[in-house]
């Protein structure tokens, strides 16, 4: 099994290559920036996104397509880094944690639904 640090390197390749546009691509969507902006959503340790609280079915649904999506990106990328999805999806969370906005919601180690403030959140041990 390949460290964390370095399946956390393939996936920003491959990220570079393929992931941009199918992970932001949930980024033009006006009902997920809203959910995003309102709190309703938010990045979990594990690379995919999470329903913060008792959220709406069609919150629920928006997210379960994201995170399909997300699935495919991160199950190509685990094929080419020779990873699994699970590692190849945590060493995205590295990023995706990282691009959290102040304001918005973000899932701790503990997994509690934390707040960002200035400060970058926590994120998975092996992060660069």
């Amino acid at each position: 099994m390949k460290s964390l640090k370095s399946v956390a390197a393939a996936a920003a390749a491959m990220l570079l290559v393929t992931g941009p546009v199918a992970l932001h691509a949930e980024g033009r969507s006006p009902e997920y920036a809203a959910a995003r902006a309102a709190g309703q959503v938010g990045e979990q340790q594990d690379g995919y996104l999470g329903v913060v609280g008792n959220q709406p079915a069609s919150v629920v649904a928006m997210v379960r397509d994201i995170n399909n999506k997300r699935r495919a990106v991160y199950t190509e990328g685990a094929t080419a880094s020779k990873s699994t999805v699970q590692e190849y999806a945590t060493a995205t969370a590295c990023r995706l944690l990282a691009d959290t906005k102040p304001g918005e919601k973000y899932q701790a180690p503990d997994g509690s639904w934390q707040t960002r403030g200035a400060s970058m959140p926590p994120r998975p041990s092996g992060c660069k």
